[in-house]
């Protein structure tokens, strides 16, 4: 998927709404795996700047059901899977970007690696960096490097991973008032760590032209 696209196509405003994939899991898994192709490799093909910004913000006006219940059965290292599992990202971010900016903070002080470079967040890093952040990294899903983007994601998920982690100790030692909240933070922590994974998985599929 990575080299050949098709001829480009404008998408219209409602361009999720009209894929069905009835109850069959082949098809569920064949409409996942064809609108993930045709929607990356039409717009990638042809950015036009409106229709790219329409998909950036798409689950901002409509939600993130839809786009659930298109991609995300699909396998963690697929197309589907990856385009699914940057928009999870995104509102995941955007649900709480006090909270997963306080975390990515906190892992730049104490990740010792090059991750907080490869995501390229602003520093300091506050709710609206990571609102800035999350929207870069779709914008370069459609327009530039796709594996870049991943790498980016993955990265921004390690270095919060390892904030909430960090954030989750300091709970576990004083917060007697909240007694849920290191396992909050720490159950975060494991969910971004494995989405980094699989983020990267991707990654490395698609330099090898093995991500479909």
């Amino acid at each position: 998927m990575a080299a050949e696209f098709h001829r480009p196509t404008r998408f219209p405003p409602g361009m999720f709404e009209g894929f069905h994939g009835g109850d069959d899991p082949a098809a569920i898994s064949r409409v996942a795996h064809d609108t993930a192709a045709a929607l990356l490799s039409r717009v990638r093909a042809d950015p036009d700047p409106e229709t790219v910004q329409r998909l950036v913000e798409y689950t901002d006006r409509h939600g993130i059901d839809t786009i659930a219940e298109l991609w995300a059965q699909a396998s963690a290292k697929s197309l589907p899977g990856a385009l699914w599992r940057i928009y999870l990202l995104r509102t995941l971010i955007r649900q709480d970007a006090a909270g997963t900016s306080l975390a990515f903070q906190r892992g730049t002080e104490v990740s010792h690696t090059i991750d907080q470079v490869v995501a390229g967040a602003a520093i300091p890093t506050g709710p609206d960096e990571v609102r800035d952040l999350a929207d870069t990294i779709l914008h370069g899903v459609f327009t530039g490097d796709f594996a870049v983007a991943l790498d980016r994601a993955a990265a921004f998920c390690r270095v919060a991973a390892a904030g909430f982690a960090d954030l989750a100790d300091d709970a576990d030692a004083s917060d007697a008032v909240h007694p849920d909240r290191s396992g909050d933070l720490t159950r975060r922590a494991l969910r971004l760590t494995e989405l980094a994974a699989e983020l990267a998985s991707c990654a490395r599929l698609w330099r090898h032209d093995s991500l479909d």
